[in-house]
Order: C-alpha cells, then structure tokens, then sequence
C-alpha cells in the first residue's frame, strides 16, 4: 500500500505538470488545477478556499435593484421557482463533461424577486475566495439558462464543485461560472471579472470565444 501511494504521488505531479504546460498561457493565474473524476478538473485562483456549510449560507444581492436582499440556502431552495437543465459543461482549457444536471434558481426569477433597479446594465458576481469575480450583461443574466445553481448531478454541489451555490452559465465557457458564489451586484455597466483583466473575452460564448485574446 506505501508502494502504490507513492506511486500515485509522481504519478499526479506527473499529471499535475502536463496538465499544466497544455494550458499554457491560461493557467496564469491558477493556484490549483486537480483532475477529478466525471471529467471534471478543480480550478481555483487562491490555492484553498474556505468551506461553508449550506446552514452558513447566505448571498448577498445588492446594488442597483429596488429591494436588497440576503437569500439563505434554504430559501434559494424553497422560496424561488426551481429550474432544472441537463447539457454538457464546456471548459475554455479544451475540456467537456457532458449531460451535465443542474438545479437551481434561475437569474431571471432572482432579479424580479429583488426588483432591477434604473439604471442597471450589468450583473456583477463575486466568491468567497475573495479575489473571483465575473459578470454578465443585464440581457445575458436574463436568460433561462443563466442560474444560481444550488445542486448538480444529482445531488449537493459539492465544496470542490464551487458549492454550496454556485453560478451555471449554460451557454458561456465556464470561467463564467462563478464558482463559490458569495454576491450578486447590479451595476451600471459591465466590469472585467477576474479573467478577462487577464486576456479573457468579456463574452465567453461556447464556440465562438477563445476565452484569451491577448
């Protein structure tokens, strides 16, 4: 058993340095990058990000709308309609995880529980690592497909997965999918989220952004 494990240490700094080099000039920036399993690999942009448990949550939605709310997790579950998607998650680094399931409010219902107010153009969102933010135009946020996803795959998201709450963009690349959602901010204009002051499009379409352009 000591054998394998050490085995499966070079084995995953091995992977853990390919992974690496294939991203490339993306991965600037990223402070964990672990392959996991379903396909999906965890990014953070801080190293570790602090836990909370769903009991703890709450998100904050301020700015230009006309009743500043908090939202526990119980009422994102329970006081807001429920939206339910299946579809495949698209990473800008080149890799996908089809038949995706999420739940969750979806944007539009959150803005009209909180009302917009005059004035807002865009949709700011920011994590609890204290540095990740991105945004959205208000027309982008007004999608069906655009949600504060509260479970996937069947089940919680998970802490590595961006949970308790996260964002789901359905049809952007998923840096735009802010992961560990902390706050929702209405704001006059669309402000460059954490990425795009680093290359990125400010529009991350699925097939037709490269997500770096510099």
């Amino acid at each position: 058993m000591i054998g394998l494990g050490a085995v499966g240490v070079v084995t995953g700094a091995k992977v853990q340095r390919g992974v690496n080099r294939a991203l490339g000039p993306v991965s600037s920036g990223i402070s964990g990058i672990v392959p996991a399993a379903g396909g999906f690999r965890f990014y953070t942009v801080t190293g570790s990000v602090k836990r909370i448990e769903p009991a703890d949550y709450h998100l904050t939605v301020r700015g230009l709308v006309n009743h500043p709310r908090d939202f526990s997790f119980v009422e994102l579950q329970t006081a807001l309609p429920q939206t339910r998607m299946t579809d495949t998650f698209h990473c800008v680094t080149g890799w996908s995880v089809p038949k995706v399931a999420w739940v969750g409010v979806a944007l539009p219902d959150l803005l009209d529980a909180v009302g917009v107010g005059a004035g807002a153009r865009g949709v700011k969102f920011t994590s609890f690592d204290g540095e990740y933010t991105e945004s959205l135009t208000l027309e982008q946020a007004r999608r069906r497909d655009v949600i504060v996803a509260t479970g996937m795959l069947g089940g919680p998201v998970s802490h590595d997965h961006g949970g308790p709450v996260r964002m789901y963009v359905n049809p952007m690349y998923g840096y735009k999918s802010t992961k560990w959602l902390s706050g929702i901010e209405l704001v006059d204009k669309v402000r460059p989220g954490y990425w795009e002051t680093r290359g990125y499009d400010v529009d991350g379409w699925v097939g037709h952004s490269n997500g770096y352009t510099s």
